[in-house]
């Protein structure tokens, strides 16, 4: 369904689709977090690898669904959202159970592998779906959606610590579970999802992933995510690193105390950001929360003159956090035809590469200097601000196509074109 910028969104639990995707979301990130964070020390007790190639074998899941998802975007358009979903879903069900019973090395490194392949099929499907089933700029559906993933990274590791313990096996049995359930729902409600696809013959003929990689808007979008989750997987990265050079063994500890304190106010936080959002243009919320970040990268460098400056730097970083994430996906939906939105949402997938150059590139620079990479990263992430800032990225996609006709027939009318679109995005 075309979406119309600045028209109210309906309660999303009112609608069954949205419950279904937003419940989809939620049981992805317990599965997820159950059993990705214990990977490492399950490699590790099974085998001899080094540490950095059960890094590797444990990080290819995101890499294969980083590089994968405009893949699995364009598949997505080609031959259905809920196609897609139930597809990665089946190959969750059957690489978790396999992993389960599995203790040959070589297949489980294929059968991780695997994990990353059902994550390209349901990542942009999910998204495409959830974008198709929102009204207006769709804020609220992303933002819950945030909150579930909040929720799934909460729980998820506890209930993972507590199947580790029984058996290391096990971690792989709830994701089977919960992956097979979810199916079935998908199964029974697959023509309540499909009514929110384009009707068939309404695609557009040209090609869903050449588009998308000439759309200097989607690139912009996607920049801006890379810069914002590289900076962002300094949290639980190198900030640990760091904790641990001026506190020492109690930085396990603090850093506890901060990643809970973070999921708590991730949550409660959303909502006072989704309000704040119809208060704000989209391009100050940007600045807000790119602002908040560098405020929250100065107090944690003041560790070493007070610890309540750490935990006071956390409330910045989750504000930060809370305005900024749910901002490409939002943009996204804004501004995409609703016959490419697999493909552009699959190709946004890219920027999740921030979290892995993230992690090297600031333990270079802590390794240089602590103000050094603290100042950095406070620089750094207005580098989001400047890629979010353009207006076009808010007036919806048949306005910035408009304006580019006009544009295109003004000739050296541009500007006013460009000017009109401007103000259509401040309107």
């Amino acid at each position: 369904m075309s979406q119309v910028p600045g028209t109210p969104s309906p309660p999303w639990h009112k609608d069954p689709a949205l419950r279904l995707l937003v419940l989809g979301s939620l049981l992805n990130g317990l599965a997820f977090f159950a059993t990705l964070p214990f990977m490492t020390l399950y490699l590790s007790d099974i085998s001899r690898l080094s540490e950095a190639e059960i890094g590797l074998i444990v990080g290819s899941v995101a890499l294969i669904s980083a590089f994968g998802g405009t893949v699995g975007g364009v598949l997505a358009d080609k031959f259905g959202g809920v196609r897609l979903i139930q597809g990665g879903l089946l190959l969750n069900v059957a690489s978790y159970t396999a992993l389960a019973v599995t203790r040959d090395l070589g297949l489980i490194v294929l059968l991780v592998c695997l994990l990353g392949v059902g994550r390209l099929l349901t990542e942009p499907a999910m998204k495409k779906l959830l974008s198709l089933g929102a009204t207006g700029s769709g804020q609220m559906v992303f933002r819950i959606r945030y909150v579930t993933l909040c929720l799934g990274a909460t729980v998820g590791p506890l209930g993972g610590a507590v199947l580790y313990g029984i058996a290391a096996w096990m971690i792989f049995v709830a994701p089977a579970v919960i992956f097979c359930v979810y199916s079935v729902l998908v199964l029974l409600n697959a023509g309540t999802l499909r009514e929110l696809e384009v009707p068939a013959g309404q695609e557009e003929k040209q090609d869903g992933w050449r588009t998308a990689l000439r759309d200097s808007l989607l690139l912009k979008v996607v920049a801006a995510g890379f810069v914002l989750f590289l900076v962002f997987s300094q949290f639980e990265s190198i900030l640990p690193l760091y904790i641990k050079e001026v506190r020492g063994s109690s930085a396990v500890g603090y850093f506890s105390v901060l990643l809970a304190v973070n999921a708590a106010l991730g949550i409660a936080m959303q909502w006072p950001a989704e309000r704040l959002s119809r208060r704000l243009s989209q391009q100050h919320l940007a600045l807000l929360g790119c602002a908040a970040f560098a405020v929250a990268a100065i107090l944690f460098r003041g560790l070493e003159t007070n610890v309540l400056l750490l935990y006071l730097g956390v409330v910045f970083w989750t504000v930060g956090e809370a305005v900024l994430f749910p901002m490409p996906d939002t943009v996204i939906h804004t501004i995409t035809p609703d016959s490419r939105k697999g493909a552009y949402f699959g190709l946004a997938e890219t920027r999740y590469l921030g979290f892995f150059i993230g992690p090297a590139v600031g333990g270079a620079l802590l390794a240089v200097s602590s103000s050094l990479y603290f100042g950095l990263m406070a620089v750094t992430i207005f580098g989001t601000w400047l890629l979010l800032r353009d207006r076009r990225l808010y007036i919806g996609h048949d306005a910035v196509e408009k304006a580019g006709k006009d544009v295109h027939a003004a000739g050296t009318g541009g500007d006013d074109a460009e000017r009109e679109a401007a103000r259509t995005a401040e309107s």
